[in-house]
């Protein structure tokens, strides 16, 4: 069933544009699918799904593809169109993104496995990144900014 649901996901993102996990849970449920939020939640993390541009304006869910493209590039792509600012606090780094963004910018920045950097927390348009000293997140924070150029 998991399977077939995360088919008809990117069968969906393919075919419309699909802004919330709510749009997304509602298009599962009109094909068929019995599906909750958390459901939806657990199947967009472990796809690995993005927000990319949409031709609407916004931002839309999509699938990413790795063909021919380095995947650390799509990720640095994708944090410069989301991410506004970096600044260290401490031990940490506060990164402020645009609204509805943040989930999956942090997602991307730990799959970057920027050094020193030990986790993250995100809510809707903020990311709270854990240094391992004041100097990781100095340099964590000079290193988004450089990405985000």
């Amino acid at each position: 069933m998991k399977s077939e649901r995360q088919t008809a996901i990117r069968n969906l993102l393919r075919e419309r544009s699909i802004q919330t996990q709510e749009e997304l849970a509602a298009a599962l449920r009109s094909i068929g699918f019995q599906v909750t939020q958390a459901t939806v939640s657990r199947d967009m993390k472990e796809m690995h799904l993005i927000k990319v541009p949409s031709a609407e304006g916004g931002y839309q869910y999509a699938v990413p593809e790795t063909k021919g493209i380095d995947l650390s590039e799509r990720l640095t792509r994708m944090l410069r169109d989301c991410m506004i600012s970096a600044e260290a606090a401490g031990q940490m780094v506060v990164v402020k993104t645009i609204s509805g963004s943040a989930g999956t910018a942090a997602e991307a920045l730990d799959n970057l496995q920027i050094p020193g950097i030990l986790g993250s927390i995100a809510g809707d348009n903020t990311i709270f990144l854990a240094a391992r000293d004041p100097e990781s997140a100095s340099g964590a924070a000079d290193e988004i900014n450089w990405l985000i150029r």
